[in-house]
């Protein structure tokens, strides 16, 4: 290609027919010029506000540290006496808070109330280092919490943040290269081996190998071809294919799951919360033990006990641990839009799965047509295909895509009401079409021919489903719809099911399809024909009985589910509604990765009490060390670094492991 245009003239003009091909070259080419835009973004990263703030107090505290060290040391009073006022400089964010939950919040019970008499303590009693020397270690905490949640969202938002500048279209079969920012849905973009595909769009020619892994966290590349999507951030490993524009810029899935994690600033608030409630729940009894220890070991006893806190540290080390594991759930393919579903997916103890589209594929399949009168097939599936034309749900696409493979031509429809749940009416001529279950028929005055039920009851002792179309206000006919298993759905029930987790199915269909997939994939049990507004009565008479529910969905019927549920997962591809709805989205468009999910919940679970353990057993170990053996405030400001080291190497684990795996 010819070096990028500087202005539009030059874009028109740079018209040219080339012929690009797979080389090794190329694909270096590309993968170097993503790696260079990477680090350009690297290193112009601006700093926020807190990082800021905790390294200005860091820096303050270890000069505050080296201050109170020099006094004595070189026998020079001022020294020590400018860190302990630089160290109670340190400590006002401290006592703001403090004083913020006495006065106003009227809470004593927090950890900053405690810190706060701790630092004053340990200043009154001249123990200067120990106060600068603690601030450090706390401020260095902080700083590592910022760095982790800093890399966990710039390694997210980058890979789904790449857009090249410019790209090449086709115009009057000649390639034009124009920027990206002009592009228009309809307008046909080239993309060769080697090249990251800049758009969503359907492939209208060509076939290639592309690797999604950075969004779907596939490492298997997928072959493509004419009348496939693809999506934005994926690359072109080999071959060459045309792409219609769909979706650009803000509008593609890449570009709204970048939004999404450059906008979790919340990410951490629910575990940091808990952590401090961990924190907050030790403070009446560190002073308790503080002033049992006033009478045995004296103020210099009493000073150690208020230091010995060590569950303080719980506040930095739980947002780490989570930060650490949204990470891994990235590498997964598995987008976490709420952390803390983290914390409440190992308590689930009941699963329910949306059927189709879910357990099935998206798309069933069309089987047998039947007529009620003199109606031929083709007329009927015509008319159904033109009430669905503009519908997208898998009901819908099934029939058109029959329709298609018919080469039945559709008929415009004038007028169009949807009724979620139930089906569609729509003016095709001077006649008012309508196609949905068997109760919506009903319900409009449309009843089915007896004459025709013994069969269709037979029909759906198969498994199959059945849509009904009316005209005019009489039925005449039903289009069979045969469900398409999911290949991966018996391994992901039996993996909950070897973890005693109760699995439910529910569903807008009726009951035969829904027994008969239930019995094939051994699901505890199962709800047929239910509405949307009932999906969510029925988790929420689940949760007034105790439990905790997990709800995996795809659908707009879906949406209400997913926000009622505890913990709520969508599949990509999925509804729009039913992805901005779900906390969670299986990014590969499948169940696959939903074991994997429940494992990595299971894995921050244990993170999260192997850290507690550690940090409570460090704290007895201190109020032990004060009451029994006479430690001071020294040796708890010594233990109290290394109980904020172990605490965080812990928290660091998974992402050590994650950093060795990617050697």
């Amino acid at each position: 290609k010819s070096e990028e245009p500087n202005n539009i003239e030059d874009v028109e003009n740079s018209t040219l027919n080339h012929n690009h091909q797979t080389t090794t070259s190329s694909l270096q080419n590309s993968t170097s010029q993503q790696m260079s835009i990477v680090q350009s973004i690297k290193e112009k990263r601006e700093k926020t506000e807190a990082e800021i703030e905790v390294d200005r107090y860091l820096k303050l505290s270890a000069g505050a540290t080296l201050l109170a060290i020099a006094g004595p040391m070189f026998l020079f009073p001022p020294a020590g006496l400018a860190g302990a006022a630089l160290a109670f400089y340190t400590s006002i964010p401290l006592f703001k808070i403090a004083g913020d939950n006495i006065f106003r919040k009227k809470r004593i019970k927090k950890i900053e109330v405690l810190d706060s008499i701790s630092v004053i303590a340990t200043l009154a009693g001249g123990y200067y280092t120990v106060t600068a020397l603690s601030s450090a270690a706390y401020y260095g905490a902080q700083k590592l919490k910022l760095k982790t949640e800093y890399r966990a969202k710039k390694e997210l938002a980058q890979i789904f943040s790449y857009q090249a500048q410019s790209v090449w279209i086709m115009k009057n079969d000649v390639e034009v290269l124009v920027p990206i920012e002009t592009l228009a849905r309809g307008d046909i973009v080239v993309v060769n081996a080697g090249e990251t595909i800049p758009v969503d769009g359907t492939i209208v020619q060509g076939m290639a190998s592309i690797n999604q892994h950075l969004l779907t966290g596939e490492f298997q590349p997928v072959e493509k071809g004419r009348g496939d999507m693809v999506f934005s951030a994926t690359i072109v490993i080999s071959g060459r294919v045309l792409i219609e524009v769909e979706k650009r810029g803000d509008e593609t899935v890449v570009s709204k799951i970048g939004h999404i994690l450059q906008n979790t600033s919340t990410f951490t608030d629910e575990v940091e919360s808990i952590g401090e409630k961990i924190a907050d729940n030790s403070v009446p009894y560190t002073i308790a033990l503080s002033a049992l220890a006033l009478p045995f070991a004296g103020r210099r006893g009493t000073t150690a006990m208020l230091s010995s806190d060590f569950l303080d540290n719980m506040r930095v080390t739980a947002p780490i641990s989570m930060l650490n594991f949204l990470r891994i759930a990235s590498r997964e393919g598995v987008l976490i839009k709420d952390g803390r579903s983290l914390q409440i997916l190992p308590q689930v103890d009941t699963i329910i799965f949306d059927k189709t589209g879910t357990l099935t594929l998206e798309h069933p399949v069309v089987g047998d047509i039947h007529c009620f009168n003199t109606m031929d097939r083709e007329t009927l599936l015509t008319l159904a295909a033109s009430a669905e034309s503009r519908q997208t749900h898998p009901v819908a696409l099934a029939i058109l895509k029959k329709a298609g493979e018919m080469s039945l031509p559709l008929t415009p429809i004038d007028d169009a009401h949807y009724h979620v749940g139930y089906g569609i009416s729509a003016k095709i001529g001077d006649k008012w079409v309508k196609v949905g279950s068997d109760r919506f028929l009903e319900g409009e005055d449309c009843p089915i021919p007896d004459s025709f039920k013994s069969v269709l009851e037979k029909v759906m002792e198969t498994g199959c489903s059945l849509i009904y179309v009316s005209v005019d206000g009489s039925a005449v006919g039903a289009i069979e719809m045969h469900p398409q298993v999911r290949p991966e759905a018996r391994e992901v029930i039996n993996f909950f099911r070897n973890r005693n987790i109760s699995i439910q199915i529910l569903s807008g269909d009726h009951e035969k399809p829904t027994r008969i997939l239930s019995q094939n994939l051994g699901i505890d049990s199962y709800f047929a024909q239910v509405l949307p507004q009932d999906k969510a009565d029925l988790i929420e008479k689940l949760q007034k009985e105790g439990k905790t529910v997990c709800f995996v969905g795809d659908g707009i019927n879906d949406s209400i589910a997913l926000k009622k549920a505890s913990v709520s997962i969508s599949m990509r591809g999925a509804s729009t509604i039913a992805t901005d709805s779900a906390q969670i989205v299986l990014m590969d468009e499948s169940l696959k990765k939903l074991p994997a999910l429940f494992n990595i919940a299971w894995d921050f679970k244990k993170n999260m009490k192997n850290t507690l353990y550690a940090v409570s057993a460090q704290n007895a170990l201190a109020a032990g060390g004060v009451l029994f053996l006479g430690m001071g405030v020294q040796a708890m400001a010594g233990l109290y670094i290394v109980s904020m080291i172990s605490a965080a190497g812990i928290t660091m684990v998974p992402a050590l492991k994650l950093k060795s795996e990617n050697l």
